[in-house]
């Protein structure tokens, strides 16, 4: 009991220490700045956030949310971040213990957490996230006892269930970004105007790497539905033009984040709890 508990305050330890970075790479990567150099600073005024202005969450209400030297304001998103990083990974580990299945939907949620942020911001979806996360999301695929996808039932007895599982994350990642491409196509054919990113459609081919299609398929439908609904709302509410760019990889991370919660961490937990 004693060492669950560790492990989960651990997973949640980590996951603030890793939201802290996300911000960084939020801030850093839609401009291109090297995330590594130079050390966190203001914005303002450009001076080194030293350690213990640093610490994830609890520096943020320690200095009411402003520079400790120039006093400007320090947005609530830094810490909002880190905080549901953390609870991501409090999660995680508190459903899934210490197993692969615990780190891939740890890690999962943390990209997915950076993608909603930095394309709500900028309007951007990074590379270093999308095509880091599809690799990454393939990595752990042969390693992790999944149902069998649809390529399961033309090759299953071709190939061993670890390069099984490798392949239906690899075409789940085509699928999702080939149908995501060719919407995105046909509208810019029917309109003359781009009407979808191609960074959309990375990110659908990293939700498949990790979800395989049964999680990414209904993450894509969600996300439509709620891009749908909420973006021509916000439109005839703030009165924006119908050609207003919404964040549609912002809908999308945060549906990919409800269909890995409820549909794989839970069904997991649940499956542990029958045993």
């Amino acid at each position: 009991m004693f060492e669950r508990l560790f492990f989960e305050i651990v997973a949640f330890l980590a996951g603030l220490l890793i939201g802290s970075f996300l911000n960084v790479c939020i801030y850093r990567l839609p401009r291109d700045i090297s995330v590594v150099r130079p050390r966190s600073h203001c914005p303002y005024c450009r001076r080194t956030i030293a350690w213990y202005d640093n610490i994830p969450v609890l520096s943020f209400l320690l200095l009411r949310a402003r520079c400790r030297h120039c006093f400007a304001t320090i947005p609530p998103r830094y810490a909002l971040v880190e905080l549901s990083t953390g609870l991501a990974f409090l999660f995680s580990a508190y459903a899934l213990g210490p197993t692969l299945s615990a780190a891939k939907y740890a890690i999962f949620s943390a990209i997915l957490i950076a993608l909603i942020v930095t394309d709500f911001l900028d309007r951007i979806l990074p590379d270093e996230l999308t095509l880091g996360g599809i690799l990454i999301g393939l990595a752990f695929a042969p390693f992790i006892n999944t149902e069998p996808g649809i390529l399961a039932l033309i090759v299953w007895n071709k190939l061993s269930p670890p390069l099984i599982r490798l392949a239906d994350a690899a075409l789940a990642a085509a699928v999702c970004a080939g149908m995501v491409w060719f919407v995105g196509w046909a509208y810019q054919k029917v309109r003359g105007r781009e009407g979808m990113g191609f960074g959309d459609v990375k990110m659908l081919a990293m939700i498949g790497a990790f979800l395989g299609l049964r999680g990414a398929l209904p993450a894509m439908v969600l996300a439509s539905v709620a891009g749908a609904v909420l973006g021509l709302g916000y439109i005839v509410i703030r009165k924006k033009d119908f050609t207003y760019e919404l964040p549609f990889g912002s809908f999308l991370g945060i549906a990919a984040l409800g269909v890995a919660v409820w549909g794989e961490v839970l069904a997991a937990w649940y499956g542990r709890l029958g045993q």
